[in-house]
């Protein structure tokens, strides 16, 4: 059997071991996090955070403007910047998803590059925050030695952020290791626009406007809202729309908000319009989404 094929079998046993309840599970180590799913779900609506998605068993797919991307065991998931998408996941009771999630740290990425002296070029094109990216053995290695980590308690307090550098460092060497680069860049287009999307999830409740967010990009409202789709496959106005019903989906589904409290807090002055945009981007009313998100939750 070659080494591929011999670590990846490892991985998937380390990730089984580590991964036991259903759903996302968070670990000794901050920002990682672990996730089982026996069950396959259908194409819906998700917005990604930044993170490293490293499929051990099973397989995922993310799509976003037009393309599709797969993370299972030959392939792991970067995302840059908060994406609204839509995910599948294909999964059985024999053959549960087992997945990975590490927090992508800005700091720890412009730190590491620092140290490499690979300082990002300005006059590289804009990249899309998110990239599929095969499976090296020298990645499989570094997740193998974090989940051996997290067995132990006392080695995830001692190792664990260590092992997360060691693979942050991998992701920076693959072949999209640029996207990433791109966040270090105090003035390149993608770090304007990746400040930017942080800054509307801080305030997404708050009235903005696009001539307003291409001020804080000192951009041009035309050089803003193309490089803000490159980046998000999605215009400014569409993507905070798409955060906020996501915010008001979580606030129905953990917080017990109803649908009219819950537009209000999001930023919507019309509970009819939300209901609305809301049924049409999930397909079911809110009370109805609220509910089998909250159903859901209990199965599991």
């Amino acid at each position: 059997m070659n080494t591929a094929k011999t670590e990846q079998q490892r991985l998937a046993s380390m990730l089984d071991k580590v991964a036991i309840a259903e759903g996302m599970s968070r670990t000794d180590v901050d920002g990682v996090e672990v996730f089982r799913a026996s069950s396959p779900t259908a194409r819906a609506p998700i917005v990604y955070l930044p993170r490293i998605l490293i499929v051990g068993q099973g397989r995922k797919q993310a799509f976003l403007g037009g393309e599709t991307y797969v993370y299972d065991p030959s392939n792991y998931l970067v995302l840059t910047v908060p994406l609204p998408a839509e995910c599948e996941t294909i999964a059985s009771p024999s053959e549960p998803v087992l997945l990975l999630s590490i927090q992508l740290d800005q700091a720890m990425v412009g730190e590491m590059i620092l140290e490499l002296e690979d300082y990002p070029r300005s006059d590289t094109p804009t990249p899309r925050g998110i990239s599929s990216t095969p499976m090296s053995t020298e990645m499989a290695g570094a997740v193998i030695r974090l989940l051996e980590c997290l067995t132990k308690p006392a080695d995830s307090r001692i190792l664990g952020r260590q092992c997360v550098r060691e693979i942050v460092y991998r992701v920076l060497q693959s072949e999209q290791g640029g996207v990433v680069r791109a966040l270090a860049s105090r003035d390149d287009h993608f770090a304007r626009i990746a400040r930017v999307l942080r800054q509307i999830h801080i305030d997404f409740a708050k009235p903005t406007s696009v001539e307003e967010l291409a001020r804080k990009a000192g951009m041009s409202v035309a050089a803003f809202h193309q490089n803000f789709k490159l980046v998000t496959s999605s215009s400014p106005l569409q993507y905070i729309k798409r955060i906020r019903l996501d915010q008001a989906k979580s606030l129905m589904a953990h917080e017990g908000y109803n649908a009219s409290t819950a537009a209000q807090a999001v930023g919507y002055e019309s509970p009819s319009q939300f209901s609305r945009e809301f049924k049409r981007v999930y397909g079911l009313t809110p009370s109805e989404e609220a509910e089998r998100t909250r159903a859901r939750l209990v199965a599991s």
